[in-house]
């Protein structure tokens, strides 16, 4: 099949490899974004006269049919194609001649592969979205359950003062919900139509851009055709950056759980269907679900890092080098949303076992609160710290409880306030309700049929 560049010469193989790389595979995923996509491009040169109704129902319906083979695993993309855009473009002209010939009018292969990432970014945030949502609120349960359920708090990793387990738990699902408003902005920055940049400069044709981004569903249109293709792995990186800082928290809460599910700690028990064997050693069961999160998460970082290298000297407009930058990202945003999904499931398993955090709780825990009640007797902080110092034997005896329910200031462990990060989790999910439902809903009007955009990448 003929390449969109085609020439009076052949490519030679070597190159052709080395330039194609992964991309056909990598592409498997833009099939039904790159079909919606051209079907707006394609309803806006029917409205400026480019294509006639006749042609533009056909490309339509041809773009509806690549959509339903593509879900049944019958659409491939060849090395030959080089990507699914040409891939696309070729069935189309091989079904319907010269109206298939037409459709790349006043676009690049660059602008469709913005608008393809684009349309499947969004589909992806919402999945990321809902995941870390879903992990969210399963940390506030357990911090419900467990509110007054202690826990030795520790820094430098020894022993310091009375926690909880719902102090813990619910550390980590304010600290994610935190995170899952930079991928809300994430969304927010790439929910634009770069459709009508063509390659970076316009075309002098009448294009209805703005008519493009509606039937998409974009938010607005990414105004500066510049910028738009200078923006190319920037605004994807974004949103990798987003998936990292998510990760990244999750992968501080694994070495947590790997910790404080030891024999010697015994806090926690994983799991067993969670935990993996050894080999030779028989009664091995092995945390190797988390290990993968704190692995995956510095991979992550390395995916970021990879864009950003790529992007740092490019001069402006498009280079072929934004090509090494679609990998990173897929592979990024599949890995994360991973690890959100394996820790939602560990929390959902996790058996929390008191006994062994009651036992934990040495006397010396207890100094801090000591040094408190004899301040609160009119004795000077610092000389109440060195005589609790001098006697820390005496601490022997205390209630953990009791300790925990006297800590009563805002998101202390006696003070949770679960209902901060209950209202933050719902301010998110009511978010995603209503953009998830006008953009499934926008897309389907477009397509005359139900196109899942919003399919789970790992599925």
């Amino acid at each position: 099949m003929a390449k969109l560049w085609e020439k009076t010469y052949t490519l030679h193989g070597l190159m052709e490899a080395f330039t194609v790389g992964e991309d056909p595979a990598l592409d498997s995923r833009l099939v039904n974004a790159d079909c919606v996509a051209s079907m707006a491009h394609a309803a806006m040169l029917r409205k400026i006269g480019i294509l006639s109704g006749t042609e533009h129902e056909a490309l339509h319906a041809e773009l509806a049919r690549i959509i339903d083979r593509n879900g049944r695993g019958e659409f491939a993309i060849s090395k030959s194609d080089e990507d699914v855009h040409t891939a696309i473009e070729n069935h189309l002209v091989a079904a319907l001649g010269n109206a298939g010939k037409k459709i790349h009018t006043g676009r690049s292969r660059n602008d469709q592969v913005l608008a393809a990432l684009r349309l499947w970014s969004r589909g992806f945030l919402f999945a990321f979205h809902a995941a870390g949502l879903a992990l969210a609120g399963r940390l506030l349960e357990l911090a419900e359950v467990h509110m007054r359920t202690p826990m030795p708090g520790r820094t430098h990793l020894q022993t310091a003062m009375p926690s909880s387990v719902g102090l813990w738990a619910s550390a980590f699902a304010e600290e994610l919900l935190d995170d899952l408003f930079l991928s809300r902005n994430a969304f927010t920055l790439l929910d634009c139509s770069p459709l009508g940049s063509a390659a970076s400069y316009g075309v002098p044709l009448p294009l209805d851009r703005e008519m493009v981004a509606e039937l998409l569903g974009f938010s607005r249109v990414q105004n500066n055709v510049l910028y738009v293709h200078n923006s190319r792995g920037k605004l994807e990186s974004i949103a990798l950056e987003a998936v990292e800082q998510a990760v990244l928290t999750l992968s501080r809460m694994a070495q947590d759980l790997i910790l404080f599910s030891l024999p010697e700690f015994g806090y926690f028990t994983l799991p067993p269907e969670l935990c993996s064997g050894s080999s030779i050693m028989p009664q091995k069961k092995n945390p190797d679900g988390l290990e993968l999160v704190r692995a995956r998460s510095a991979a992550i970082s390395a995916h970021v890092l990879s864009m950003k290298t790529v992007l740092r000297a490019l001069p402006s407009g498009y280079n072929r080098d934004l090509q090494e930058t679609k990998g990173p990202y897929f592979r990024g945003c599949e890995e994360g949303l991973g690890c959100v999904r394996i820790m939602d499931l560990t929390i959902e398993k996790l058996v929390v076992n008191e006994p062994a955090l009651r036992a934990a709780f040495a006397p010396e825990i207890f100094a801090t609160d000591r040094a408190l009640e004899l301040v609160s007797e009119g004795i000077p902080f610092r000389d109440a710290y060195r005589e609790v110092g001098r006697s820390l034997e005496t601490l022997a005896g205390r209630d953990p409880v009791q300790s925990i329910a006297r800590t009563t200031s805002t998101g202390a462990p006696g003070n949770l306030r679960l209902d901060v990060g209950r209202a933050a989790a719902a301010k998110e999910a009511q978010w995603l309700e209503v953009l998830e439902h006008g953009k499934r809903e926008c897309i389907s009007r477009l397509a005359g049929r139900e196109v899942d955009l919003f399919k789970d990448p790992l599925k």
